[in-house]
């Protein structure tokens, strides 16, 4: 549990300053004013974010979970496909409040607007991505794809956080806030999970047969 810590206090910390329009919020606007600049690339890497990019691959990764583990006869196979949707679900349940909350004003290069904070987009690809890599890795065989997968995550979660901000949909803490509350959830999904997303008996070498 302590895991989860860091990110909270890092996201209340975030959200004071977002809220009391504090010096970070001065330092964010400078920040943005200097990484702004919207072009076709940062269109492409924000839609990385995209409900409809980030959320078919998670469900096809969750839809590979359970059939393996049904395969295989695991015992409560459905609780890691089910906890990856509760997580996916859970990301508007906890953005569209906060959004109306802090209500803050979008960058210069969207129409004038509120509810910029937290960066929906960001939550989604960070939960859709790294909740499929989080339940896959455990039952992926090759060691070389089980580093890649993890690698893959960030580079797509990276890349949407990037062109959010350099197309100007998001400030840079609406960004890093997102990131906070993805890891929150994230976390949260491992501590259920974690012990039931071992690989299946049948792929796992048995303990007495020699190497």
């Amino acid at each position: 549990m302590l895991l989860l810590g860091p990110p909270l206090l890092l996201f209340a910390l975030i959200t004071w300053q977002v809220v009391a329009d504090g010096p970070l919020v001065d330092m964010d606007e400078r920040l943005s004013s200097a990484l702004i600049h919207p072009d076709r690339s940062s269109e492409l890497l924000a839609g990385l974010g995209n409900i409809e990019v980030a959320v078919p691959v998670l469900a096809i990764a969750l839809a590979y979970v359970a059939w393996r583990g049904r395969a295989a006869g695991q015992d409560r196979w459905w609780l890691p496909p089910a906890a990856g949707a509760v997580a996916m679900a859970l990301v508007p349940v906890l953005v569209v409040p906060l959004k109306e909350w802090a209500d803050r004003p979008g960058t210069p290069a969207v129409p004038p607007a509120v509810g910029y904070y937290p960066s929906g987009h960001t939550a989604t690809a960070v939960v859709a991505y790294g909740a499929a890599v989080l339940l896959l890795v455990p039952l992926l065989r090759s060691p070389a794809v089980r580093r890649a997968l993890p690698l893959l995550c960030a580079a797509l979660v990276a890349g949407a956080s990037y062109g959010l901000v350099r197309r100007g949909y998001h400030w840079p803490l609406d960004v890093a806030a997102s990131w906070c509350l993805g890891a929150l959830l994230l976390i949260c999904l491992w501590l259920l999970v974690g012990r039931n997303s071992r690989p299946p008996a049948t792929d796992r070498q048995p303990a007495d047969q020699p190497k």
